[in-house]
């Protein structure tokens, strides 16, 4: 299972972008050509949240497609999958960009009330 593997590098990425915050959520970005089982994936990233400041998090996965352009008729077209011929004119000298990377988006913390050590004072002020 490939997915626990990002999975793990989502983590890593959340947990820096959160500064020690608890997370609500987190969305991603991923190529089609990852093959990532979004459930798969989803089910990853809850076991390796255990105990971490995204535990319980949802993570939300979007997937972006390939583009695809031909070198017979120059038209570019994006596709979910990897295709052997081009739509327009059935052309096989396809250019391929993107469709491999895998990107954190955003996440969403969760707001508190008060923030430790962050009185909001300035320091010049009188204290009370």
């Amino acid at each position: 299972m490939h997915e626990f593997g990002m999975a793990e590098a989502i983590l890593a990425a959340v947990e820096q972008c959160a500064d020690g915050r608890s997370v609500r959520r987190a969305r991603v970005r991923a190529g089609v050509l990852l093959r990532i089982g979004e459930a798969a994936l989803g089910r990853a990233f809850e076991l390796a949240a255990d105990g971490t400041v995204a535990e319980g998090a949802r993570l939300e996965v979007v997937v972006d497609p390939v583009r695809l352009t031909c070198g017979r008729c120059d038209r570019t077209t994006t596709s979910d999958g990897l295709m052997a011929v081009c739509p327009v004119c059935g052309g096989t000298d396809l250019a391929i960009e993107g469709g491999d990377e895998l990107v954190l988006e955003s996440i969403e913390v969760v707001e508190t009330a008060e923030v430790p050590g962050d009185s909001r004072r300035d320091p010049a002020d009188p204290p009370g």
